[in-house]
């Protein structure tokens, strides 16, 4: 929630903070490619928000941090066949 306390930052200039409920929508959804979560994989799904909304591409940290918290998110996480994690849609 911006309470527009930063006057000399844009909205624009930030980029998207990635947790562990971030991260399990942003990969199914397409916006996260990267292995790995680090600054590289900030800047790649900063990069694909900014497509939606240039002005405020973190805007949707929300969104999307409360659907990775939430028991009826966009996906979900499981054992693949080589023993690593991959995601899904839930239905």
């Amino acid at each position: 929630m911006d309470f527009g306390l930063w006057q000399r930052l844009s909205p624009a200039d930030l980029i998207m903070p990635i947790d562990l409920h971030v991260e399990r929508q942003a990969r199914p959804l397409g916006l996260l490619t990267r292995k790995l979560v680090d600054w590289e994989a900030a800047e790649e799904l900063t990069a694909n928000l900014r497509k939606m909304d240039p002005s405020d591409p973190v805007k949707y940290d929300f969104a999307l941090f409360g659907a990775g918290v939430d028991k009826y998110s966009v996906a979900r996480r499981r054992r693949g066949p080589a023993g690593g994690f991959e995601y899904y849609l839930q239905n």
